[in-house]
């Protein structure tokens, strides 16, 4: 007669001092208290010092007035008539669309570049390793000066700008391209393109399953693809197929109609997008190098191509590693944002300062800023932290 393995059974707490637990408590207890006073003593110090002086404190200017126009409003409607709380609101839009659009270039570069590293075209390796020489070596405030300087001195004025096939403009007024007159078929075919992705996923995870049961690895793109694309097809069409577009046309002194992007914006994405994926490139080469010759001598004895070797055995190896040191490069792009307001970008910081200098809050204007980047910087943590988990390779 077999005997079944029990538990281990807790080990009671001893509510004494000798406990490491209770003197662990009891430590972190202090220390959260000497934080909590030490908060206190400087908000309480600097609220006795500003009534002292006689000035105004609090975040009830937010409801008043702004009085000051921004150059740049890509997804709310705003007027000088409007509040400081909406200008602001206005300035965090503008830092996250620099930050998630940047982000999502520097990783596409990052790549390309990191793996063209170990490129067997020495022209490929050499252009590869030049760039990263250069543009992670020159300051990223000089590199927005010079895309902005580029973009107002050197390109051309608005009224003779360079076109692409009738539908392209680029000049000193920025990059003007076609765009679709919002209806309500857009909705739906976002709706149909984000069930299609939930879809896809889960083929994607089926596939992965049976790789992993079979040895045998399918396409992961074509048919994840196509399910996105059909499920934004049949949106559209259960939305009315809107087909309108606003084209850009070239006036006597400007380009009137379809999508903008200012020279500020582009100099600023740019320049972000540059410098941070030279870093990135030198964080997927380090990742790659991690990983042990012998799994690449492996993977060429079992016959697989330098594709699938770097697909299925380097990259998810490595991943490991490039995670964590990437996940500090997204925060650096995110907060390097804020060197826009050199060139006249409105991001949140630009804005804060206007705010700043017209309303005299210098403590909350300061501290809105801190929260936007703080709220910020800690879900771009939490997302790659658990995309670090799904990813990471599960010991047997």
């Amino acid at each position: 007669m077999g005997v079944s393995a029990r538990a281990p059974s807790k080990k009671p707490i001893e509510w004494s001092w000798r406990s490491r637990v209770v003197r662990g408590w009891v430590y972190q207890l202090l220390a959260l208290g000497v934080v909590i006073a030490g908060v206190w003593f400087l908000a309480h110090n600097t609220q006795e010092n500003m009534r002292t002086r006689g000035i105004q404190s609090g975040f009830d200017f937010l409801g008043s007035a702004a009085g000051f126009d921004i150059g740049e409003t890509t997804f709310v409607a705003y007027d000088p008539s409007e509040s400081y709380g909406k200008a602001l609101w206005v300035g965090v839009l503008n830092t996250l669309r620099v930050a998630v659009i940047g982000i999502v270039l520097t990783t596409i570069l990052g790549v390309l570049v990191g793996v063209g590293r170990f490129s067997r075209n020495a022209l490929v390796r050499g252009l590869c390793y030049a760039y990263v020489e250069v543009f992670r070596n020159v300051p990223i405030l000089l590199q927005l000066l010079m895309w902005y300087l580029l973009f107002v001195d050197v390109l051309p004025p608005t009224q003779s700008a360079w076109k692409l096939g009738g539908m392209f403009f680029l000049s000193k007024g920025g990059l003007s391209l076609p765009a679709p007159v919002w209806a309500a078929g857009h909705a739906w075919m976002l709706l149909g393109a984000i069930v299609g992705i939930l879809v896809a996923a889960r083929y994607r995870a089926g596939l992965q399953r049976e790789f992993e049961r079979t040895g045998q690895d399918r396409n992961r793109w074509a048919v994840p693809l196509a399910m996105v694309l059909g499920g934004a097809v049949v949106g559209c069409a259960a939305g009315g197929a809107p087909r309108e577009w606003s084209m850009p046309e070239q006036l006597a002194f400007m380009v009137d109609g379809g999508m903008s992007a200012t020279p500020e914006f582009l100099a600023v994405l740019i320049g972000l997008v540059l410098y941070t994926g030279a870093f990135v490139a030198e964080v997927v080469r380090g990742g790659i190098q991690s990983v042990s010759l012998g799994q690449t001598e492996a993977a060429s004895a079992l016959g697989l191509s330098r594709r699938q070797m770097m697909k299925l055995v380097i990259l998810p190896q490595a991943m490991r590693v490039i995670i964590p040191p990437l996940t500090n490069q997204y925060l650096n792009l995110t907060k390097n944002s804020s060197l826009a307001v050199a060139i006249g970008y409105p991001d949140v910081v630009s804005i804060s300062n206007t705010t700043l200098n017209q309303s005299g809050r210098a403590v909350e204007c300061i501290a809105v800023i801190m929260v936007v980047y703080l709220s910020t910087s800690l879900s771009t943590s939490a997302l790659m932290n658990w995309y670090n988990k799904r990813v990471a390779i599960k010991e047997r």
